[in-house]
């Protein structure tokens, strides 16, 4: 065995603790979906770093990236935090604007008594008052 391929060569126990993180930090992500931790920008950070953990367990790990020059860790490193900077920006952008509302879609607020209360049948047995907001009939 050469030099090269053994220096890249690992144990299967490594393997399987990797795995066993990499699930671990799975369910992490999982059941931190279930908790508010405030708002879903938050909620979203704390998912993007359980994902950055797990993608550079399985850089280091599966794709030898620990056996590499240096430079390349570099590179990997830093490409995680210009992503980071690019999934922030137009977060910060958009939690600042206001919420927009198409003309069409909005919907008038009632108050809370006619929510509650059925309408009442009119009193009258004859002729039904026309619902209120409908057009009167034309006589």
């Amino acid at each position: 065995m050469s030099d090269h391929a053994h220096a890249h060569s690992s144990s299967a126990r490594i393997y399987v603790l990797i795995l066993g993180a990499l699930l671990v930090l799975t369910g992490v992500t999982v059941g931190a979906a279930y908790v508010n931790f405030g708002s879903s920008s938050i909620n979203l950070i704390i998912a993007v770093l359980i994902a950055t953990v797990k993608a550079t367990l399985v850089a280091m790990f599966f794709m030898h990236l620990r056996h590499d020059p240096p430079i390349n860790a570099i590179i990997f490193v830093s490409s995680l935090i210009f992503l980071g900077l690019f999934l922030l920006f137009p977060l910060i952008d958009i939690g600042s604007r206001d919420k927009v509302v198409p003309y069409g879609l909005r919907v008038q607020a009632q108050p809370a008594a006619q929510k509650q209360a059925p309408a009442a049948a009119p009193a009258s047995g004859g002729a039904h008052a026309p619902a209120p907001g409908a057009p009167a009939p034309a006589h």
